[in-house]
Formats: structure tokens, sequence, C-alpha cells
């Protein structure tokens, strides 16, 4: 599904289920999710395209972005999180900040090694166009919104006003809240399945 048809199937489902369309598709959160420049998630959500960058600038950029959120979340200093880096993949102390900095592109083996420290799906998620990036990002969230209705279909299926009211509560629930709520309905159906409720 290209970014243009994920937006639009996105909107389909804020207005069906009256969800907060600036908490799901808030720039700042994707921009975060990304690695992507605030601005770039703005013109991409607007419909423009961002202009033509390289791998290695898209590879840089990103790095930049998540060491500076890594050190933001964690209050640490670049020299340590070099240092973090250099005794996990045995670069040099020099090298890793320097990529780090946003200044050095990595190579395929540490690029591997970063996918890992900074929890981050896969090698592509530095090397793909920004307009690629984003539409992964809203996928992943529209699968957990799909999700999430789909199981409330399962446990209401004819009381769409219970769905309804539910979705509006929950919908400016942060991601990690979401995965709960999930997780608590599918407890709440496996107890159902086996007290042999219909």
């Amino acid at each position: 599904m290209s970014l243009p048809e994920t937006l639009q199937r996105l909107e389909e489902l804020i207005r069906e289920h009256g969800l907060n369309r600036s908490a799901i598709l808030d720039p700042q959160v994707l921009a975060a999710k990304t690695a992507l420049p605030e601005s770039t998630v703005r013109h991409l959500l607007e419909g423009s395209m961002p202009s033509a960058d390289t791998v290695n600038e898209r590879v840089c950029a990103r790095m930049k972005a998540l060491s500076n959120a890594y050190l933001a979340r964690t209050g640490k200093r670049m020299a340590d999180l070099a240092a973090e880096i250099s005794a996990r993949t045995g670069v040099s102390d020099v090298w890793a900040r320097s990529v780090c900095d946003g200044k050095k592109t990595p190579n395929i083996q540490l690029l591997h090694h970063l996918v890992g420290f900074f929890g981050v799906e896969g090698e592509s998620f530095f090397t793909v166009p920004a307009e690629e990036g984003l539409n992964r990002a809203l996928l992943a969230t529209l699968a957990a919104y799909e999700r999430t209705t789909d199981h409330l279909v399962s446990v209401f299926p004819h009381r769409d006003d219970i769905r309804g009211i539910a979705l509006r509560q929950a919908h400016d629930l942060p991601e990690e809240r979401w995965k709960v709520l999930n997780a608590t309905l599918e407890a709440l159906l496996e107890v159902d399945d086996k007290e042999g409720h219909p």
C-alpha cells in the first residue's frame, strides 16, 4: 500500500470511528518514530514530496536523529553513546561519534549493529526514502487500530454503539497503551471462550 493509500485508509478509519485525527497523525510523534525531520513529515502528510536525497544523506540524517533522541531520553552525553557503540561494535570512539553526529556513513556491518542498538526494524529503516519510512510507521498504526476495531467487533458484533464508545474513549492512548488494551481484549476473549460463551 502506498503512502497516499495508507493515509486515505486512516482518514476513513478516523471518520468511521470518530477518532482523534491530530493524535493519530501527529507530525512530532511520527517524526520521532521515523527519525525524519518534523517538517518533512508535515509535507508528506499534506501530499508534498520531499526534495531528493542520497542513501548516504538519509543514513547520516537518521543516525543523527536517533542519537539525539537517545541522548535526550537517557540524559547521557555524546561521549557516553560513542563509548557504548564502540564497546559493542569494536569501532573506535572517534568513528562511533562521527557516525552518531551524522558526519560519517557507517559500513554495512556497523549499520547492522546500530539496528539492534537503537531497536529499529532493519537496515532499511536508515536507507528508505522518507515517504516509504513514513508509510511504514503509518501502516503499523493502521494495523493497530484495525486490530482493536476487529476485536471489539468480535466481542460485540451487534453493538456498534459500544464499539464506538470504546474507540472514542481510547483514541488518545499512546501506542504502548493500545498494546495493553489489545492484550486485555485478547485475554477477555480467551476467558469468554473457555467459559463457553458465544
